[in-house]
């Protein structure tokens, strides 16, 4: 395999394939900067995701063998991550690039070989969210299972940071929470974003309703968002799938349209036609928002984590709560406001993959040349 600057060999590694979110877009940029390389991963369900992850040479660990691991039942497996990252065995490379959200950074690099962790968050539901993924169908199995483990998982977790040479954090929010959790300290390299996909087009008029874009996952809260149009009767339109979906569906009313997946091409229409985007969820940076702004449309977001560092006043509202009537209170406060989509394009394009690649490959040469 490829996998190289210079004469230098560079493996990658994923917590898992099993879906094309924020993560597996870094993982995407990264395949096309250092593959066709060696990609380690817990799991792989098998879809294709993108051609440059596809090019690489996928390596799953042992948990691939059970039952329900590369699905639904995925995170169920908690308790024998630490054991399955652990038998990873990583081939001759002289440097490993790691993107965690979970248990990668603790992969085992080879004697001598520094190891690069692009993290975009320690695993949320042992370090701070577990109650969030504790809701909906399911959760009270999922509750006791995370209160078994966690303080079991947390002293592993921090203890097998020391496998990695250096953190880089997806935002400055998730570098703190690098610095709390594990004691390290994380430069940021803010993701990829790709603003050549997500354009303003003067063609395209603005509507009267609002989207949301997310994973249908508890801890995203789009509940909050139909709540509020239930309410007010505010157009609302929802792209995304998960977990949630059927029960979202349920407590949709009139004014709410369930649009499940959408393609890329469908994806940019909604942030071009929306009035805005709502955005409920504390984020470590959030990917939605920045591909909105790269349309012209201005973001609704709840004020914490990662919309602190991509929403600007001039690109936006945010609301103090999680809670309905807040968000009510910031569709109204945006109603009041001349957001220019000129401006939030200009404020999209700090995140922009080129940014993204120059910054990976200087902080890579770093390590090799060190």
């Amino acid at each position: 395999m490829k996998g190289e600057i210079g004469n230098h060999r560079i493996a990658l590694a994923h917590d898992w394939l099993v879906g094309l979110r924020g993560g597996e877009w870094v993982l995407d940029r990264l395949a096309r900067l250092f593959g066709p390389t060696d990609l380690y991963t817990l799991v792989n369900d098998g879809r294709p995701l993108t051609e440059a992850i596809s090019a690489c040479r996928v390596v799953t660990s042992p948990l691939q063998r059970f039952p329900g691991a590369a699905g639904q039942w995925r995170r169920y497996y908690l308790p024998l991550m630490p054991w399955a990252v652990g038998r990873l065995n990583v081939g001759p490379c002289d440097l490993l690039i790691s993107t965690s959200s979970a248990v990668m950074k603790s992969i085992k690099p080879p004697p001598g070989t520094p190891h690069l962790c692009y993290c975009h968050s320690p695993a949320r539901y042992v370090w701070g969210q577990a109650a969030a993924y504790a809701v909906g169908s399911g959760g009270r199995l999922r509750s006791l299972g995370l209160r078994a483990v966690r303080r079991p998982f947390q002293r592993w977790d921090r203890a097998s940071s020391d496998r990695v040479t250096k953190f880089l954090a997806n935002s400055i929010h998730t570098a703190r929470r690098v610095s709390l959790c594990y004691g390290c300290e994380a430069e940021v390299v803010y993701p990829p974003v790709r603003t050549r996909w997500f354009t303003t087009d003067p063609s395209v008029a603005r509507e009267d309703w609002l989207a949301v874009v997310a994973a249908l996952e508890p801890y995203k809260r789009t509940e909050l968002a139909i709540q509020a149009a239930n309410r007010t009767g505010i157009k609302l339109k929802i792209a995304g799938h998960g977990s949630q979906f059927e029960a979202l569906r349920a407590l949709a009313g009139p004014t709410v349209e369930m649009l499940g997946r959408v393609d890329d091409s469908t994806l940019r229409d909604v942030y071009r036609r929306a009035r805005a985007l709502v955005f409920c969820q504390a984020e470590d940076f959030g990917l939605t928002a920045v591909e909105a702004q790269a349309t012209g449309c201005p973001v609704i977001a709840y004020a914490a984590g990662g919309a602190l560092e991509s929403v600007t006043p001039s690109t936006g509202v945010f609301f103090g709560e999680q809670t309905v009537e807040a968000l009510i209170d910031a569709v109204a406060a945006l109603d009041r406001m001349e957001i220019d989509p000129a401006a939030c394009r200009r404020n999209a394009e700090r995140f922009s993959e080129d940014n993204f690649d120059r910054a990976m490959i200087q902080k890579a040469l770093s390590l090799l040349e060190a």
